[in-house]
């Protein structure tokens, strides 16, 4: 008989005579001349109600199907006489894989701690279950936005030999000996020093000036010692560009997109933002529709600093123009001000990346940073710097090697056009749909300082 989900199993429109699931026994409780077992298959937060009567193939073995073993069960889908609409009276019940008595996901309440320290066995619990699920549903609602939108998904290489951000924070890629001293890169695997990429940018905006729109949605790595609950070293990078594009359509794709994943989680009806908003975060909700409901306010930097310094707000950092906004402060625009998302732009030259776009003050860049309630600071973009002549200056200003973004230039020489773009990290795009505070719940494997886990 083929397999039913137990999603499908719980949905189904009416009952069936015949039914087969299979899944990992959450709960048994057992009862003279029955048992009642609790199966879930990942595909659902709620499990199915099985009822095994004492005596039908298989019901031997209901002493070893404990919670973690794995079953596979056929029987009849009935009406519940519980609260869920159906349940299934077994016919016959086969353990597929027994569980050792060790088995550490116990019916009961697991710390996230307690629960990193198991990465193979978190995604059957009953949080990182609907994480992953909405992980992947936010993907999709991604991939969907943007080929609405006739933008071409461009897979920009891993390993490259140019810094983006100009920081440095990389992961070295060689077959060179990594205990030889005065190591000569011409004999390395490519030629040349090379790392693991920070970002898809750079490669972006070259399909962009041929393609108009596209998007990079993949994986990104940063060296950076950083044990916070924000920051991790490999995660996945959302990153748009567009063509014959300004910072104020910039801005526009911006909160577009933002708009319509979370709107798309709204529209959940699987349960898990129901579990999210109880067991999680309770306001998460009411912040959601707030994002999509209301239009973000735009907002200079300047403006922002000096509204701040006349606001009598007890900050920890006291805002000054030239200094990069800290959460405190991106919290207070979205949440004690304007009271809804917000959008600063035109920052100060002196804390951007070479590429962004120099005004015409010489001393802001058109840069941009959607900031969000609860979160702060959620994607940052910036209208690039198609004029050859700044851009070379930006380079040498930075001190970086300009062999290496010849090609880079190479686009302002040959049909240069205004063109902008954004990016936003995924993960925190999860988190912040999800309410979820620590990166490493959101990632599968999560790779920080000090963790490399399996």
């Amino acid at each position: 008989m083929e397999r039913t989900l137990v999603k499908e199993a719980l949905t189904a429109p009416y009952a069936l005579q015949e039914i087969r699931v299979m899944g990992w026994v959450r709960t048994r409780r057992d009862a003279k001349t029955f048992s009642f077992l609790e199966v879930n298959d990942g595909t659902s937060l709620e499990n199915i109600q099985v009822i095994v009567d004492a005596g039908i193939p298989g019901y031997e073995r209901i002493g070893a199907m404990g919670t973690g073993a794995s079953v596979d069960v056929e029987g009849e889908l009935l009406a519940s006489q519980g609260k869920q609409r159906w349940e299934i009276r077994a016919r016959s019940v086969r353990l597929v894989g027994r569980v050792a008595e060790d088995y550490p996901l116990q019916k009961k309440r697991h710390s996230p701690e307690f629960l990193r320290t198991l990465p193979h066995l978190r995604p059957r619990t009953n949080l990182y279950g609907a994480l992953f699920r909405t992980r992947s549903r936010v993907a999709a609602a991604v991939h969907r936005f943007f080929l609405e939108r006739n933008f071409v998904w461009v897979h920009t290489p891993i390993i490259t030999a140019s810094d983006c951000e100009g920081a440095g924070e990389m992961f070295r890629v060689t077959t060179l000996n990594p205990m030889a001293t005065n190591a000569d890169y011409s004999q390395d695997f490519f030629g040349k020093p090379t790392s693991l990429t920070v970002s898809g940018q750079l490669e972006g905006e070259a399909f962009a000036c041929a393609l108009s729109r596209i998007y990079t949605f993949g994986p990104t790595f940063r060296a950076e010692n950083s044990n916070t609950t924000r920051h991790a070293a490999e995660f996945w990078m959302i990153e748009p560009e567009v063509a014959f594009c300004d910072l104020a359509g910039d801005m526009q794709l911006a909160e577009d997109f933002l708009k319509y994943v979370v709107s798309d989680m709204l529209s959940d009806t699987s349960g898990d933002l129901d579990f999210f908003c109880r067991f999680v975060d309770p306001g998460l909700r009411e912040r959601l529709e707030s994002v999509r409901d209301r239009a973000f306010v735009r907002c200079s930097y300047t403006e922002a600093v000096e509204l701040m310094q006349h606001s009598n707000h007890p900050f920890e950092y006291k805002p000054h123009w030239g200094m990069d906004l800290q959460t405190e402060h991106e919290r207070f625009l979205t949440e004690t001000h304007f009271h809804a998302p917000v959008i600063v732009h035109d920052y100060p030259r002196e804390i951007k990346p070479f590429y962004m776009r120099t005004n015409e003050d010489g001393r802001t860049v058109t840069a941009m940073d959607v900031l969000v309630p609860g979160v702060g600071e959620l994607m940052g973009g910036s209208q690039r710097e198609e004029r050859e002549e700044v851009l070379v200056q930006n380079i040498r200003r930075f001190g970086m090697n300009a062999e290496g973004y010849a090609h880079y230039v190479d686009l302002r020489r040959f049909g240069s056009v205004p063109h902008a773009g954004f990016g936003v990290g995924f993960e925190r795009l999860v988190m912040f749909v999800t309410g979820v505070s620590n990166i490493r719940d959101v990632l599968p494997y999560p790779r920080t300082p000090g963790n490399c886990e399996s």
